[in-house]
């Protein structure tokens, strides 16, 4: 099958593309985006009042700039949650939809220099699973191997030969080594449809750590038989496997206050939505004749790959005039998280570099208005975090008023210098205020909204230990949050000056980190924190800020409590998984190590740790 390279000069439109009207998501998004703007600009309406006496200077409008900005994407996530809300509330009747045409779908599943009894035991499971269930579709599992170490390699193609001689009849498992990784998993996909991809109707890409269950991978199959104009149908991955602090408190946010906010993100996408790289149904021949990526051209004259290539991906195919759906309420999608906050901010380093190249392709020719946004949106999650600390320490030099403001002690009685106009205690933390409830605001609205998806709070152990795990995750975000900032504001700068190269396979298996690599990686962060306390407790900076200056001052004691595993996590962050364990999960877990006991026992050589 073809799959030519597209050309963003020009706009395309794909003729295999069914006609059909579409629902409009219009109504949602004006729900969504209106009252954001309309809380935005009453907020800069008052604090313009409030810098405005004496007219506002350079540096006042920074900060409202700075301020504005901030607030519109904190009340835009609140709306978010909220229109999810209402969704999960609406008791709507479920579609009569006849049986569904049989589709031949290709599980796809990239590796590159992962544990291969790890892989190969979710890709046993999830087969084994679709057999259990039956239906009208036909699925086959492509292992599409990147891997570049010799070791593992040779551990994959053992673990191969061995699954085989396991495998239920009937069950199709296919294996595959590039010679050379051209274009990492971008060229991974694209040499799998041009090789094999006209044989099947639909493709299911995955991640090396993904698991589905046989009904969640069904509904989708039988979503896209059911839409012949949707090209792309992306599920909700949620989070598994978690043992460390960290890991634990990642899972516990996605899985409670991410399904109203997944929901309502649902609603006001609509027909534009977006692809995450993963646990998606593709419709193949969409997918080739309307998604191949070219190379972007840097300033120097190289050409380089789209490293965050989901979100252009799901652009290019609603510009072709495909659907793209997201679909939620489908469970039984996961994945895994990084086990620590180092971990994490490297894979956001490679996640950074990616989403700041979709800023160079926001004047695209025909993009759709909302797939620009979920670009832009996806580089703004990296750009707010700069701003953030401007933002910080801008307000750490307005003090705790105008006579204590180091502004007024860096310019006293000079009309050259900006003097800081009267800032009152009360105004002061009345916004920071504001802040602190709007970001917390989520997660509040994320609780109540649990029992709308059909989740008990007893399902996390009883209401007692479900609101213990709730103040736990609460405490450990506000502590992390100034830390990721930091290390989010490092991965932009990294990335703007170059020194971001390389995309390197995820961190699966927790652990813990030495002294001399905590300090190195979180030496900006105490700095800045001890910086803060000092100026706290000389009365030069508000008190308000305390908890930004202690978690910054202690990042290196908090990351490496991020990496504590076993009952010392358990007890801190429970979750409804600690409870009732999915089936599919305990399967995999069993495959695996049957696995891994059957290379070991044939004393292939096991790669490094």
């Amino acid at each position: 099958m073809a799959m030519p390279a597209q050309d963003f000069s020009t706009g395309f439109r794909d003729a295999q593309v069914p006609e059909g009207k579409n629902p409009s998501a219009g109504f949602w998004r004006a729900l969504a985006f209106s009252p954001a703007m309309a809380a935005t600009l009453g907020l800069l309406w008052v604090m313009s009042d409030w810098f405005g006496a004496e007219g506002i200077n350079l540096i006042e409008a920074i900060l409202l700039a700075l301020i504005s900005f901030n607030f519109f994407w904190i009340s835009f996530t609140v709306c978010t949650v909220l229109l999810g809300m209402v969704s999960l509330s609406r008791q709507e009747q479920p579609k009569r939809e006849g049986r569904p045409q049989p589709l031949r779908v290709a599980l796809l599943m990239p590796v590159y220099n992962e544990v291969p009894w790890n892989v190969l035991g979710n890709a046993r499971t999830m087969l084994e699973d679709l057999q259990a269930r039956g239906g009208h579709h036909h699925y086959a599992m492509f292992i599409l191997s990147d891997t570049r170490d010799p070791e593992i390699a040779a551990q994959e193609q053992a673990s191969i030969e061995a699954l085989r001689t396991t495998l239920a009849p009937g069950l199709e498992l296919y294996y595959r080594r590039r010679e050379q990784n051209t274009d990492r998993k971008v060229g991974n996909i694209a040499d799998w449809v041009i090789r094999w991809g006209a044989d099947w109707d639909a493709m299911l890409v995955m991640d090396a750590d993904s698991l589905m269950t046989g009904r969640a991978i069904l509904r989708l199959t039988d979503s896209l038989s059911h839409d012949p104009g949707a090209g792309l149908i992306q599920s909700y991955p949620q989070l598994i496997g978690a043992q460390s602090v960290f890991a634990r408190m990642q899972q516990f946010a996605n899985g409670v206050y991410g399904i109203a906010f997944a929901e309502g993100l649902a609603r006001w996408c609509g027909q534009e939505g977006n692809y995450w790289g993963h646990n998606a149904i593709i419709r193949t021949k969409a997918f080739a004749s309307c998604a191949g990526l070219p190379k972007l051209r840097a300033f120097n004259g190289q050409e380089k790959l789209i490293m965050s290539h989901d979100f252009v991906e799901a652009g290019l195919l609603r510009r072709a005039g495909w659907g793209v759906r997201f679909l939620p309420r489908i469970r039984g999608s996961y994945e895994e998280t990084p086990p620590t906050l180092i971990d994490h901010a490297l894979r956001d380093r490679r996640w950074c570099q990616g989403n700041l190249q979709h800023l160079k392709l926001l004047g695209s020719a025909g993009f759709r208005a909302v797939s620009r946004f979920h670009m832009f949106h996806g580089a703004v999650g990296y750009l707010m975090s700069p701003l953030w600390f401007a933002l910080l320490v801008m307000w750490a030099l307005i003090g705790q008023g105008e006579d204590a403001s180091v502004l007024h002690y860096f310019s006293p009685d000079n009309p050259l210098f900006p003097q800081w106009p009267e800032m009152t205690e009360t105004r002061h933390v009345l916004i920071i205020l504001v802040m602190y409830a709007m970001l917390l605001a989520p997660k509040v609205l994320g609780v109540l909204a649990l029992p709308l998806s059909g989740v008990r709070y007893a399902d996390f152990g009883g209401g007692s230990k479900f609101l213990t795990s709730f103040l736990a995750e609460v405490i450990l975000s506000i502590l992390y949050a100034p830390i990721l900032m930091v290390q989010q504001m490092i991965a932009v700068f990294r990335t703007a000056l170059g020194l971001q190269k390389g995309w390197s396979p995820q961190a699966r298996d927790g652990g813990s980190y030495g002294l001399k690599t905590l300090v190195m990686c979180h030496t900006l962060e105490t700095i800045s924190g001890i910086a803060l306390s000092v100026g706290i407790l000389s009365g030069l900076v508000s008190a308000w800020l305390a908890p930004i200056a202690i978690s910054l001052a202690l990042a290196i004691p908090l990351s490496a409590l991020s990496g504590v595993s076993a009952g010392a996590a358990r007890r801190m962050v429970g979750m409804k998984e600690d409870v009732r364990e999915p089936a599919i999960t305990r399967s995999a877990r069993r495959h695996r190590d049957e696995l891994k006991r059957l290379i070991e026992g044939k004393g292939v050589m096991t790669p490094a740790e």
